[in-house]
C-alpha cells in the first residue's frame, strides 16, 4: 500500500505543480453557472443588444449545451434542476426567444418543467412561490423576481407581487441593521440599492414613502459607486454585478461609472464557451488548500523561488485598511487576490496556517499576529466564528458555523503555540479566551451521533442537502492537529480528546460498503468527501477504513480521473464545484497516509 501511495504523491504533486501560475500562486477554476449566464445575458442585453450581440450569443449557446433531460437548470451542469435557475433561464430567454425558433423551444421545455413543479409563468404563482422558498431572506428572492418582472415574466405588471426593498436604509451606519432586523446583509447592499431603485420606479408606493425614497435616491447611489471595486465586480461575483447592472439601466442609470464598469466586468469574465462562473476565483483558498495538501512533504515538492514567490503573494493579498465595502479593520484574507474580495473566517486561518508552513516564524510574525487579531475581533459571543460579520445569527453571512470555528481554532491554537514566548500576558490570555469559548462552541454544536454540520458546503443528494461528513472530516482535521499544540491546557486537551473521539465514530458508521464516504449514511461517495473523510480518521487505529477509502478513491482516479463533485456552496445557496477541490483533498489524504 505504501509504496502506491507513494507513487499516487509524486503524481499527483505533480499535477499540483503544473496547475502553479507563474504568477506563483494557484487560482483553480470554478463550475459555470446557468445563473451566471442568465442574469448576464440580460444585463448585457439591456445595456447594448447589438453592441453585446456576441457575448449573448455565445451564452445562449452555452444555456442550449447544457440543459438538463427534464428541461430544467441547475446551479452546474452536474447539478439537478431547481425553479430559481430555471425561471431565471427562461426569463433571459424572453427576450430574444420571439425572433429565435431554436430559443423558443428552449424556453418551452423550461416551462413544462415549472408548470409541473407548481409555477405558471402567466401568474402571479411566480412571486408566491418565490417569495415562500426564501422566506424571508430578500436577499436573493426579490433580485430574481425584478429580473423576471424587466424581461417581461409574468407578462401583465410584474412589479406587483415584489416586495420593495428599503435602499434608503443603505444610508444608516452598517452597525444599524442588526438592530432593525433587515432581511439583507452588508454583502447585498449593491443589490438593495439598485433593486430597490429599480422596484421603486416600476411600483406604486405611498406618497411619504415616495418622498423618502426620491430624497434617497442620489445619495444611496454614490454610497454604490464608493463600494464598487476597481475590477468592477461586486465581490467579483457575476450574479450580484449583473443584477445591479440590469437595475440601474432600467431605472434610467445606464450612463453611471458603476453600470460601466460592471459591464466591462461581466464582458471580461465570461469563457469561452460562453458560459460565465458565478465568481472569478477562489484563488486564496485554493492555494491554502493545497499547501496544506502537500503538508511536511512541501519541500519536496516546492522549491524555494517557489515558497517564497506563495509567501509574498499572501503578504500582498492581506488586507491592510479599514475595507471600503464592509468596514471590516485591517488583518483579514478574503477568498481571491481581486478587488472585490472581502476578509472572511475560513480564508484568514488558511492563510495563517500556510504562512507558518511556508516560512520561519519570524519571516511573517506581523501578518499572522494581525490575522490573529482579527479572528478575535469577529468571534461572535457564542464562541463560534461566523464567515464575514459578527453579529445576529439571522443569515448566513453572520451566523457562527463548526467547520470555520474548527479552521479559526487551529490557527489561534498554532499562533499562540508558535509565538507563545512573543507575546505579552493580556495578549496570550485573549488567545487562551478565544480558544476555550470557541472548543465549547464547538462541543455544543456536536450532534449527538458525533457530527457537526458545515455552512457552506453541503450535498445535493441528502434529503435535506446537508453535509454531515464534510463538516465532521474538516473539524475532526482542525482538532487533530491542534493537540499537539494544547499541551499546555490539560482540560481543554481532554475536551478536545471527547469530541475527536465522538466525530470519529461518525464517520466510521457512515462508510459505504464500497469504502468511500458521501455526504451522509448511503449516500453515493464522491473524491473530496471519501479523501477527507481518510485525511480526518488517517492519524489513529481506523488502518481498515483508510484502507478501503483509498482503495476506492484509487479506483475512482483510474476510471474517472479528478472529478469535481458540486459540493461547495455560494452565497444564497448556489451550488458550484471546484476543480482543484478533488486534486487537493486527495493528495492531502495522500500525504497524511504516508505520515501515519
Amino acid at each position: 500500500m505504501k509504496k502506491k501511495l507513494e507513487i499516487r504523491f509524486k503524481e499527483l504533486s505533480k499535477i499540483l505543480l503544473n496547475e502553479l501560475k507563474d504568477e506563483g500562486f494557484w487560482t483553480g477554476q470554478l463550475s459555470s453557472s446557468a445563473l451566471g449566464v442568465s442574469v448576464a445575458v440580460a444585463a448585457l442585453y439591456f445595456y447594448d443588444a447589438n453592441e453585446n450581440q456576441a457575448e449573448v450569443s455565445k451564452g445562449f449557446t452555452w444555456l442550449k449545451n447544457n440543459i438538463n433531460a427534464d428541461g430544467s437548470f441547475g446551479d452546474t451542469p452536474e447539478s439537478p434542476g431547481n425553479i430559481s435557475t430555471s425561471l431565471l433561464v427562461y426569463a433571459a430567454l424572453n427576450l430574444y426567444s420571439d425572433q429565435d425558433k431554436s430559443l423558443k423551444e428552449l424556453q418551452t421545455n423550461i416551462a413544462d418543467y415549472l408548470q409541473k413543479n407548481g409555477i405558471d409563468i402567466n401568474s402571479d404563482q411566480v412571486a408566491k412561490t418565490i417569495l415562500a422558498h426564501y422566506k424571508t431572506d430578500y436577499t436573493f428572492s426579490v433580485p430574481i423576481l425584478t429580473m423576471s418582472a424587466l424581461c417581461g415574466i409574468p407578462a401583465k405588471n410584474g412589479f406587483k407581487k415584489i416586495p420593495q426593498l428599503p435602499f434608503e436604509l443603505a444610508l444608516l451606519p452598517q452597525k444599524f441593521y442588526r438592530l432593525l432586523n433587515l432581511s439583507v446583509v452588508s454583502y447585498a447592499i449593491p443589490a438593495l440599492i439598485a433593486v430597490g431603485i429599480v422596484i421603486f420606479k416600476k411600483k406604486k408606493s405611498g406618497k411619504f414613502a415616495k418622498w423618502i425614497r426620491k430624497g434617497a435616491e442620489r445619495k444611496t447611489l454614490k454610497i454604490l459607486q464608493k463600494s464598487m471595486p476597481q475590477s468592477g465586480g461586486f465581490l467579483e461575483a457575476i450574479p450580484l454585478t449583473a443584477f445591479v447592472a440590469l437595475s440601474l439601466i432600467n431605472a434610467g442609470y445606464k450612463d453611471l461609472d458603476v453600470v460601466k464598469k460592471g459591464i466591462q466586468f461581466l464582458k471580461q469574465t465570461q469563457r469561452d464557451d460562453g458560459g460565465w462562473p458565478i465568481d472569478v476565483d477562489l484563488s486564496t483558498w485554493v492555494t491554502t488548500l493545497s499547501i496544506k495538501a502537500l503538508g511536511p512533504r512541501k519541500d519536496t515538492v516546492l522549491n524555494i523561488e517557489q515558497k517564497n514567490a506563495l509567501t509574498k503573494h499572501l503578504k500582498t493579498i492581506q488586507n491592510k485598511s479599514v475595507h471600503p465595502f464592509n468596514g471590516t479593520s485591517p488583518g483579514g484574507w478574503g477568498w481571491t487576490n481581486y478587488s472585490g474580495s472581502v476578509p472572511d473566517a475560513d480564508d484568514t486561518p488558511g492563510a495563517i496556517l500556510a504562512l507558518l508552513e511556508l516560512q520561519a516564524p519570524n519571516e511573517i510574525k506581523d501578518e499572522v499576529l494581525d490575522g490573529a487579531n482579527w479572528l478575535i475581533k469577529l468571534q461572535n459571543t457564542d464562541g463560534g466564528f461566523p464567515t464575514f460579520s459578527k453579529g445576529w445569527g439571522k443569515l448566513p453571512f453572520d451566523q457562527s458555523c463548526s467547520d470555520l470555528t474548527g479552521h479559526c481554532f487551529l490557527a489561534l491554537a498554532k499562533v499562540l503555540d508558535t509565538f507563545n514566548a512573543d507575546l505579552s500576558l493580556p495578549q496570550q490570555k485573549k488567545l487562551n479566551r478565544s480558544l476555550l469559548k470557541a472548543a465549547a462552541f464547538l462541543q455544543k454544536q456536536q450532534k449527538d451521533n458525533g457530527s457537526w454540520l458545515p455552512l457552506w458546503f453541503g450535498n445535493q443528494h441528502t434529503s435535506t442537502h446537508e453535509n454531515p461528513v464534510y463538516g465532521t472530516a474538516r473539524v475532526l482535521t482542525y482538532l487533530n492537529d491542534s493537540l499537539p499544540c494544547l499541551s499546555f491546557n490539560s482540560e481543554l486537551k481532554v475536551t478536545i480528546k471527547t469530541q475527536i473521539s465522538k466525530g470519529e465514530n461518525f464517520l466510521i458508521d457512515v462508510q459505504n460498503r464500497d469504502g468511500s464516504w458521501g455526504g451522509d449514511k448511503n449516500i453515493p461517495g464522491t473524491i473530496e468527501e471519501t479523501a477527507l473523510s481518510v485525511s480526518a480518521l488517517s492519524n489513529k487505529n481506523f488502518e481498515d477504513a483508510c484502507k478501503r477509502g483509498l482503495n476506492w478513491l484509487d479506483q475512482s482516479y483510474q476510471t474517472s480521473g479528478l472529478k469535481a463533485a458540486p459540493i461547495g456552496l455560494y452565497f444564497a445557496s448556489l451550488w458550484y464545484d471546484e476543480k482543484m477541490y478533488p486534486l487537493t483533498a486527495y493528495l492531502e489524504a495522500v500525504t497524511r497516509s504516508l505520515k501515519s
